[in-house]
């Protein structure tokens, strides 16, 4: 299964430092790290997310439904999984309004046991960098039990460039020589 999410296409810059430090384009380099975070998911975490969902398939909170159903036993929430790893990429990026795009294919359901959280482990890392469109793509690597949970999860941002004072140019503006 594949879930892909997209917003506006729209080249503006981020306005940066609403969650964190604002990054820029002219930092990234190909294969650098930019963040690893690990994210627990409990029962706990997956009740909240069924009601703000409105996803309440039993395979999310009954063992025995899910062991009927071939499962391991109750898995989180793929968009849940999904939606944990890419806030990963907001803390780095530090606008959710610069994510232009993610996508992810669910490889793996990640088990939550009944009394203790899962570990979602994330690894972001740069994938390339278009200077000429003002974006990054960036790879994210989600592990739960030591296994991949998520297949070509990438999000595209948009990252202003520093300008030629070192601070960062603002939206729409051409770098300074």
């Amino acid at each position: 299964m594949t879930s892909t999410s997209s917003t506006s296409s729209s080249p503006s810059a981020p306005r940066g430092g609403a969650a964190g430090p604002a990054l820029r384009l002219d930092d990234l380099a190909k294969g650098q790290e930019l963040a690893r975070r690990e994210y627990p998911i409990s029962r706990d975490t997956l009740v909240r997310y069924a009601g703000a969902s409105g996803d309440f398939n039993p395979i999310h909170y009954n063992d025995a439904f899910a062991t009927q159903v071939g499962l391991p036993g109750v898995i989180a929430h793929g968009m849940l999984t999904m939606g944990t790893a890419m806030s990963a990429v907001l803390d780095v990026v530090g606008d959710p309004t610069a994510v232009r795009a993610c996508a992810t294919r669910f490889t793996k359901p990640v088990e939550v046991p009944a009394l203790e959280p899962t570990t979602l482990s994330v690894v972001v890392t740069v994938r390339g960098v278009d200077a000429e469109a003002g974006t990054a793509e960036l790879d994210v690597t989600a592990e739960a039990g030591g296994a991949k949970v998520l297949g070509r999860a990438r999000a595209t941002v948009a990252l202003a460039p520093r300008s030629a004072d070192g601070g960062t140019a603002a939206a729409g503006s051409e770098p300074t020589a």
